[in-house]
């Protein structure tokens, strides 16, 4: 028995680290490609219902409703010559060989659209959302996209301009660059990148619009690492959104306020690291220089963890560390700092020489927390998205979702306790990987994407936790509260009021007290089902697993006897052991979890031969089949 409840105790720490919620959706609006979509890209405008999504040849412009989705198909079809001679370049990439929708920005009032067009690609304005014309533009298409879609290339639309960076590929070096917009096309020097390889940019908004900034995300080769050592190094790269380039002698056409540091991302005090970074989302406020970044990175053997780190250290290091390699006093006003051109105090030959030879910085970004999110999923994630929520006691809080290699949705709540996950979510037929996703935080929305499919998702999908005020509040969804006037679980409406005091919410501990006394008692809310075996047979009694947080037992004859209950996929099944042989009698599956006590199902056990009620529920042969007791249950 010791042994028993040791192993209770030790199952029970590592389930609070997995989903706590595990659900099969698959009633949510849904559109399915006629053709495998391997290199999708995604545009959504908040607030809106509409996706569109860059495929092969053809840009899906989705409509969503909560009846179905609306498809509108707008081709972009590569002629069979530019295809053939695509392949007799590159016959390694003949599947690449095609017209593929890489970039969908909304840049001011346009709408701007690229296409590799087999390796020589092509920008197009979409107008009316349905008509492409062509591009009179300074920038050639190949500064905005990579020649071919698996080759990564991120763009940005901020300011009412397009910037665009690209990964290094054979013969080019990779670059950052404001491709398109009002503002003076600029690009980066070739030698402050080292083989870039992009995943990801955000907008770091200022109070003082002069501060407005951009930030790059890359792993750039690591040039002088050992046999043993990673290959990559993470960064973080930084333009000012006002840089309007140098002096006609010094970087004329080129960035001047471009900086860049290291980011780290592993277990605090070991050598174990996580140097590739893949994916990121960063949150921020409005006007405020504070928020969260978001990494998503890998290490050499493609583990997958994520990294949260906090905007305002970033900017504190881009603010006051020392650059890399410059030993001398640093003049004032500081080299790379955001100004106007006509601020010739910061774009003088000696700052701008500074600039142009030492753009690396000396302090290295830490993760809050100093370790990776501890989320122990065994799965591979894929992509990032996340969402700042305001509770009901006036706290911005973190939710996070990740996509993973197997089709699966994570729904994270991130504090400074660390992580909780509160669902997983199935969505998909197959297991193919997500490949895309977008928010819309207006709206309350989630699209997932596949190369398959791709579906939308409430945010606050409040009604799934329970019919109690306990269920609801342990599920810690910042989304969600218990309305004591409704009694329901619901989304926190937009008129909410902390005054008015009828809605109870709980996300900083998982602790359901503040529903009150009915916390405490046990109610017996089942009706046994009758279960015919035989005396010497096998018996596998099934109880659905619904919180994968809380312990789950058997009680015998209202708690004369406890027996283990061992979780198997999605059920906990009763058995025998030497110490605890099956008898006749009451079984009831009890789940427990932050106080809450609960009744999951219960059989009347009956040997074969004995009496048996009229009102048995189910007569079984001489083994209680695991598989089918769950359909029955069901």
């Amino acid at each position: 028995m010791y042994l028993f409840l040791l192993a209770a105790v030790f199952s029970v720490s590592l389930a609070e680290k997995s989903p706590r919620l595990k659900f099969n959706v698959m009633e949510s609006p849904r559109f399915r490609f006629m053709k495998p979509e391997n290199y999708m890209s995604v545009y959504h405008q908040q607030g809106t219902d509409v996706l569109y999504v860059g495929g092969q040849a053809v840009i899906y412009k989705l409509t969503f409703s909560d009846k179905g989705v609306h498809e509108t198909q707008i081709p972009v079809v590569m002629d069979e010559i530019g295809k053939q001679t695509c392949v007799s370049k590159s016959a390694a990439r003949k599947h690449e060989c095609d017209n593929f929708i890489t970039v969908i920005e909304r840049v001011g009032d346009s709408f701007v659209v690229c296409g590799t067009r087999a390796g020589a690609p092509k920008c197009w304005l979409l107008v009316n959302e349905s008509v492409l014309m062509d591009m009179q533009q300074e920038t050639s298409a190949s500064e905005i996209l990579a020649p071919f879609p698996s080759q990564r290339s991120i763009s940005l639309s901020a300011g009412g301009n397009l910037y665009s960076a690209l990964s290094a590929v054979t013969g080019q070096t990779g670059s950052i660059r404001r491709t398109y917009g009002s503002k003076k096309l600029l690009k980066s020097e070739s030698k402050w990148l080292q083989n870039p390889q992009f995943a990801g940019a955000a907008v770091i908004p200022h109070h003082d619009k002069l501060k407005d900034e951009i930030y790059f995300f890359f792993s750039e080769v690591n040039n002088s690492a050992s046999f043993d050592e990673e290959p990559y190094r993470a960064r973080i790269g930084r333009v000012c959104m006002v840089d309007e380039g140098g002096l006609p002698n010094l970087l004329p056409n080129s960035w001047t306020t471009f900086l860049k540091a290291r980011v780290m991302c592993g277990k605090d005090g070991t050598p174990v690291q996580y140097n590739n970074i893949k994916q990121t989302f960063v949150l921020t406020s409005d006007h405020l220089r504070t928020g969260v970044m978001y990494g998503l990175f890998s290490n050499a053997w493609n583990t997958t963890v994520v990294c949260a780190y906090s905007i305002e250290d970033i900017d504190n290091s881009f603010s006051t560390s020392k650059l890399r390699g410059y030993n001398s006093p640093l003049a004032s006003p500081r080299p790379g700092m955001c100004a106007f051109k006509n601020n010739t105090a910061a774009h003088n030959q000696k700052i701008l020489t500074v600039i142009r030879d030492h753009p690396e910085i000396e302090d290295m970004i830490r993760p809050v927390g100093k370790d990776p999110l501890d989320l122990p999923v065994q799965d591979h994630f894929t992509h990032i998205v996340g969402d700042k929520v305001l509770a009901v006691n006036d706290e911005h809080y973190s939710i996070i979702y990740l996509g993973t290699e197997k089709g699966k949705v994570l729904k994270v709540l991130h504090t400074i306790e660390g992580a909780f996950i509160i669902a997983q979510y199935s969505l998909f037929h197959d297991d193919s990987p997500v490949i895309n996703m977008a928010i819309d935080s207006k709206k309350g929305h989630l699209y997932v994407g596949t190369e398959i499919e791709v579906q939308r998702l409430p945010l606050a999908d409040c009604g799934r936790y329970g019919v109690s005020c306990q269920e609801c509040i342990l599920s810690r969804d910042p989304y969600c509260v218990w309305d004591v006037t409704k009694q329901k679980c619901t989304a926190i409406p937009a008129d909410y009021k902390l005054s008015t005091g009828t809605l109870i919410q709980n996300l900083d501990h998982s602790n359901a007290s503040v529903c009150g006394d009915v916390i405490a008692t046990k109610a017996r809310s089942t009706i046994p089902k009758e279960v015919l075996v035989d005396k010497d047979g096998p018996v596998l009694l099934p109880c659905p697993v619904r919180s994968y947080h809380a312990t789950y037992l058997w009680e015998k004859d209202n708690c004369i006897k406890l027996y283990p209950c061992t979780i198997s996929g999605s059920s906990c099944v009763l058995a025998p052991t030497p110490d605890l042989p099956l008898k006749e009698g009451v079984f009831r599956c009890m789940a427990e979890e932050s106080g809450l006590k609960q009744e999951v199902v219960s059989y009347k056990l009956v040997f074969n031969g004995g009496p048996l009620s009229p009102s048995v529920a189910s007569t079984l042969g001489s083994a209680l089949l695991l598989a089918a007791a769950v359909l029955w249950l069901l």
